[in-house]
């Protein structure tokens, strides 16, 4: 077997992995942006643990074939982005929605979460989501607010107890 083919099929089982192992996969259009826009996008996304790759889109179709997933290849046309999200399902897409709020040149195409495939709308619906740790802490004040009004009301009676008995 020839060298060219062997570096192939490594591509092709390093894609495979990351895509077994990621919990949300989003594809993105990055073609018309900067060397500055996509450094800062690279940076943006490594901070957040998120790997963001670009392959040939051949590799990426006999990944998506191998690992069984439908209707993928339709969206690797022309220049794409991969950015591989695996803690947080919604990072991926709020971290390069957000971005492309400013930087018209990225346009994100489609994404794989849970096995599932979504289209560039649901990708967007799904960057809407706060971040695990923001709907934790928004759980937690939920959790929290009645708990401290009650502790207010009993040190209140408690309070007005103490005056009472005072007098």
């Amino acid at each position: 077997m020839n060298k060219n083919r062997q570096l192939k099929e490594a591509k092709v089982a390093e894609i495979k992995e990351k895509l077994e192992k990621a919990q949300a996969v989003v594809l993105a259009k990055y073609q018309g942006l900067t060397v500055e826009e996509d450094t800062l996008l690279r940076k943006n996304l490594r901070e957040a643990g998120i790997e963001y790759k670009v392959y040939k889109n051949t590799l990426v179709t006999l990944a998506v074939k191998e690992l069984g997933i439908e209707g993928f290849d339709e969206y690797l046309e022309g220049p794409v982005s991969i950015a591989f999200g695996y803690d947080d399902v919604t990072a991926p897409a709020r971290i390069l929605n957000d971005f492309a709020k400013d930087h018209k040149a990225l346009e994100l195409k489609a994404g794989i979460v849970d096995g599932e495939l979504y289209d560039a709308a649901k990708i967007q619906q799904l960057a809407t989501i706060p971040s695990k740790e923001v709907l934790i802490a928004k759980l937690l004040g939920s959790i929290k607010s009645p708990i401290s009004s009650f502790a207010r009301v009993i040190s209140a009676i408690a309070d007005s107890k103490g005056t009472e008995s005072a007098e």
